[in-house]
């Protein structure tokens, strides 16, 4: 299996499941996954986000508030249709992902919740969508205010599971309470990462030291060493708005989550108009894997 810094183009967007995850784990903490809202007008005119991303050094792309029933990505030749997604990858040479919210039918909640469409939810017939849509990897997080729980997000992963087997990689996690009171102990963390990892995710998805309030690296250290012991990956995410801070911030916790033991680092979609600022996902890269690869992911085509 091929590291994930030695994949080029259509070998690397080509990998599934369990490729995917053996190329993650082997590339040792050095991946670095960029989420972007991709249903509004670019900000860089004809230049698309997922290709905006790729150029500054992201490994894998993830698509937030995406809507399986009505496929659009600005920014492309062709932005809407059920190709859209196919196309994206043809011109990134990257996995692509997509989040799915597991919303809870009666959750507890600190703030009002807000509905979501059909298309974001994660259900039976969103779930074939994204197999027909031609994703390659699945998230199940929650966004502000939408009530995704823990529980709901562990009955997702056995849905998805029962579904699609082992086709796709599955993301599963919070990184940030969604508008629910469930809060961040230790014990709390380390408990719902083992859970995620038991019911079938491939990685867990964690708040990054720092985001949250609470979350440092010892805690998430420990939650990292019971998804491992599982045969499970770690993401670290920076899903509070943090993604579009200083470069200096984003290095620092980038560096906190790879002494963690995060094998991916995430960078939310805050900071520009749906991404983070491309000097921050350069930034990350640099922090994680050194220039050398680096300026190796930013130049290499997608026809190679």
């Amino acid at each position: 299996m091929k590291r994930i810094l030695d994949c080029h183009g259509s070998d690397f967007a080509a990998m599934k499941g369990p490729e995917l995850k053996a190329s993650i784990r082997a590339a040792e903490g050095r991946t670095l996954l960029s989420e972007l809202i991709v249903c509004f007008p670019s900000p860089f005119e004809d230049a698309s986000l997922p290709e905006v991303a790729r150029s500054f050094g992201a490994d894998l792309l993830l698509l937030n508030l995406f809507d399986v029933d009505r496929p659009r990505i600005c920014g492309l030749t062709v932005e809407e249709g059920a190709e859209v997604v196919r196309l994206a990858k043809r011109f990134t040479g990257r996995p692509i992902g997509v989040n799915l919210e597991p919303v809870d039918p009666d959750p507890s909640m600190m703030e009002e919740q807000i509905p979501i469409s059909a298309g974001r939810t994660l259900n039976p017939d969103s779930i074939r969508k994204v197999k027909e849509l031609g994703f390659d990897f699945l998230c199940l997080t929650g966004n502000p205010k939408t009530g995704v729980t823990n529980d709901a997000i562990i009955r997702g992963i056995r849905l998805v599971r029962e579904m699609l087997g082992q086709e796709l990689l599955i993301i599963a996690g919070k990184m940030h309470a969604a508008g629910t009171d469930e809060g961040w102990t230790e014990e709390g963390l380390v408990k719902s990462a083992d859970r995620f990892a038991e019911a079938g995710a491939d990685v867990v998805l964690l708040p990054a030291p720092g985001t949250v309030p609470g979350v440092d690296v010892p805690m998430l250290r420990r939650a990292a060493e019971a998804v491992h012991a599982r045969g499970g990956l770690i993401m670290a995410a920076v899903g509070t708005s943090q993604e579009g801070a200083d470069t200096e911030t984003v290095r620092t916790i980038a560096m906190e989550s790879k002494k963690a033991g995060a094998d991916i680092f995430h960078l939310g979609d805050a900071g520009l108009i749906g991404m983070a600022p491309p000097e921050n996902l350069f930034t990350a890269s640099v922090a994680l894997r050194g220039k050398r690869h680096t300026y190796r992911r930013m130049a290499s085509s997608v026809l190679r």
